[in-house]
């Protein structure tokens, strides 16, 4: 057995019916030209088999606190399989969403996969297609470790065939960059200790610049936790769910983005900021002050896969600005200065400085006291894809939509990962809680249309 880490106890703990703490990937598959009415039945039966899973999807709670392994393993429990009516995406997304709001059994390993066939092609004349939803607890990996596991159980080769479903794949080799990381319990101590001091001074210097500038909109050297306004987007939510998905072709971000000498992830920001700004003028409720986003920054160092290694840059996303240079100016000054607080510090004391910092935010999040007033208004999440093409028994994989938490108090988030030449963007919101949030995609797309033009 093994312990559950800090940062692992704390997604468990924050867990209740309203939130469940899942991260999940909506994967589109487009069927090989060769297929026949028998490659589902043989892609199930790949799947449908009850031999004990290996590490991480052996592991199972024990009294909170630890993992072990399992010692028997029912495949039914955990892989689902059904059949588009409509073969709609629409029918899909419906679903799935359903799907999110439910808690994963902690008496078993905490994944599921489900599989729907029948989904009509992107376009006239395409193949027919087909989604895997997978979820797992964000207890057991965060939604990068996720991302990785599930590339690594593809191929870059349309011809070969799944030769063992991912839970079966024996990723905890001495040589794997998924192996765990074991220190003594002294050495961690150690860096605690030798951590006070940088992390204290970084408070220190924290507490100095946000004096010098108070009560400005346009301040982004420190972004304080009390810096982000009330909005509509923080109140206590519901159980629903409401899913949805838009892929945008990257060329056109990183495009816009030399021509306006930022990073192709500020302008992802920049466009999710404006389309937020739109919606949240639509509804008659854009605070004064700029939205802060948590930008979620990977603190992995050898692309370890398995655990949370994530910490938060909170982001001015300037939207309180009608001008969209300035907002994009805005997004990238404050997007810097996070990079270069995490420059100065080691990984644990990073983590360090981002639990004393929001040490408030953290109560707040978990007793629920306050939902309307939190650290930040929504997280805008960064999941790294691949830039090959990806396949599952002959199907290439289309899509990658990630899928992610809400909190009471967080009623939206916003993930994207990059595969081959798109971008995939994942809307996750409450559904009792915005109205008519599912405009949110069409007003991505409408805003990237506008720093095209802005920029040409």
């Amino acid at each position: 057995m093994r312990a559950v880490g800090i940062v692992d106890s704390l997604f468990l703990f924050l867990e209740n019916a309203k939130q469940p703490m899942h991260v999940a990937g909506v994967c589109v598959f487009e069927l090989p030209d060769d297929h026949d009415e028998h490659y589902f039945n043989e892609l199930i039966s790949q799947i449908d088999t009850d031999a004990l899973p290996n590490f991480p999807f052996n592991q199972v709670l024990h009294r909170g606190v630890m993992w072990r392994n399992i010692r028997k393993f029912h495949i039914h429990h955990h892989c689902h399989y059904h059949h588009l009516k409509t073969a709609k995406m629409s029918e899909a997304l419906a679903q799935i969403s359903r799907l999110h709001e439910r808690r994963l059994d902690r008496s078993r390993p905490l994944w599921e996969l489900h599989l729907f066939d029948n989904l009509e092609p992107e376009y006239e004349g395409g193949s027919k297609r087909f989604i895997l939803y997978i979820k797992v607890h964000h207890a057991l990996m965060d939604g990068v470790a996720a991302m990785r596991l599930f590339q690594r159980s593809l191929s870059h080769l349309p011809d070969e065939r799944l030769s063992q479903p991912l839970w079966l794949r024996n990723i905890r080799n001495k040589n794997s960059s998924f192996a765990i990381e074991h220190r003594r319990w002294r050495d961690r101590l150690k860096d605690q200790l030798h951590g006070v001091l940088p992390v204290s001074s970084e408070l220190l210097r924290d507490y100095q610049i946000s004096q010098q500038t108070l009560a400005n909109t346009d301040a982004v050297d420190f972004i304080g936790s009390l810096n982000a306004p009330e909005s509509m987007l923080n109140q206590r939510i519901g159980t629903s769910r409401h899913l949805s998905i838009i892929a945008l072709e990257k060329a056109r971000f990183v495009g816009v983005a030399r021509r306006l000498s930022v990073s192709t992830n500020d302008m992802i920001l920049a466009v999710c900021a404006q389309a937020l700004r739109e919606y949240l003028l639509s509804q008659h409720a854009l605070p004064e002050d700029p939205l802060i986003a948590f930008v979620p920054t990977s603190l992995r160092k050898n692309n370890t896969a398995i655990g949370n290694q994530i910490s938060f840059v909170p982001t001015n996303l300037g939207t309180h600005s009608p001008d969209p240079r300035h907002r994009l100016q805005l997004i990238h000054q404050s997007m810097q200065a996070g990079k270069a607080r995490i420059a100065r510090m080691t990984q644990s004391q990073f983590v360090n400085y981002t639990a004393a910092h929001y040490a408030w935010a953290g109560v707040n999040l978990a007793t629920r006291l306050y939902p309307k007033k939190q650290a930040f208004n929504l997280i805008i999440s960064n999941v790294p894809g691949d830039d090959t093409p990806l396949y599952l028994n002959g199907a290439k994989l289309q899509a990658a939509y990630p899928v992610s938490v809400l909190f009471d108090g967080q009623a939206l988030n916003i993930s994207f990962t990059n595969y081959q030449d798109r971008i995939d963007f994942g809307i996750t919101a409450c559904q009792s809680t915005l109205p008519n949030i599912q405009s949110l995609t069409s007003l991505i797309a409408k805003a990237l249309d506008d720093y095209e033009n802005l920029s040409s």
